[in-house]
């Protein structure tokens, strides 16, 4: 009896200890996102990513060869999403995973890749920035931001079938995107933690950029801290800056206009 008593003991710690280690699993914010609030990003031209763009690449012992061109290319399949488990985490390009934008992940896209997602049961669209490799499940095409997935109305299925077709941008994409007017801030990135956005913006500085500046702000995901160049106030120095921040390895900046 005694025996008995003690393996069962020993049954509840381990039982215990395998629960106290278990990753979690993934799901949405614990705050309910308001969709009419999700504003669709304006797709534009913008050169490869320094990361995420190897091919062939492995992952759990398959390959898969990076296309060397998104022109052209459609697809249909299963598209799932992914969320507060790799929020903040760097995605293949290197640039955070944020929850609340609308962005996804693909196999073989080029990264960055701009893509028309449409949902072929409520025939929804959304405009989608791709930035990360995934899905790495043969029954799946693309895995969509939490944001991505409420706007085109899967995030309580899981998955829903699509159609992905990549946006050719045709030679405009061979041209620097021009700022729209200025002055202007280019923001390199939007951190959870300040630690992080100091670590940016000490690199930015110790590259020969000036006029950084790290500011916290409230958000639908909580606090975070942007870190933004400027202001600029000539174009050509904005397109030069963009494409030096580029090579350091942050992914394509954002322009951002006064009020």
């Amino acid at each position: 009896m005694l025996r008995l008593a003690l393996l069962i003991l020993l049954s509840l710690v381990l039982t215990a200890c395998a629960v106290s280690v278990r990753e979690p699993s993934d799901g949405p914010p614990s705050e309910r996102l308001d969709v009419s609030r999700i504003v669709e990003p304006e797709p534009r031209p913008e050169p490869l990513s320094p990361y995420g763009n190897h091919s062939p690449y492995e992952v759990f012992g398959k390959t898969y060869h990076v296309l060397p061109s998104a022109q052209g290319y459609v697809e249909r399949g299963t598209a799932s999403w992914y969320g507060t488990k790799f929020h903040g985490r760097p995605t293949s390009s290197g640039e955070p995973y944020d929850l609340y934008q609308l962005t996804a992940a693909h196999r073989t896209l080029p990264l960055p890749t701009w893509a028309e997602v449409r949902h072929l049961g409520n025939g929804r669209r959304i405009i989608v920035r791709i930035n990360d490799r995934g899905p790495f499940h043969d029954d799946r095409i693309i895995d969509l931001s939490w944001a991505a997935a409420v706007k085109l109305g899967i995030e309580e299925a899981g998955t829903g079938p699509v159609e992905v077709r990549a946006i050719d941008f045709g030679e405009a994409g061979q041209r620097p995107v021009r700022p729209a007017r200025t002055p202007v801030w280019l923001q390199v990135g939007a951190f959870s933690e300040s630690e992080r956005a100091e670590l940016v913006g000490r690199r930015l500085r110790g590259a020969g950029i000036d006029q950084v500046h790290a500011e916290h702000a409230r958000t639908p995901a909580g606090r975070v801290w942007r870190v933004r160049v400027g202001p600029l106030s000539n174009a050509e120095h904005a397109i030069e800056l963009v494409e030096r921040i580029v090579a350091l390895g942050f992914g394509r900046p954002q322009y951002v206009y006064p009020d």
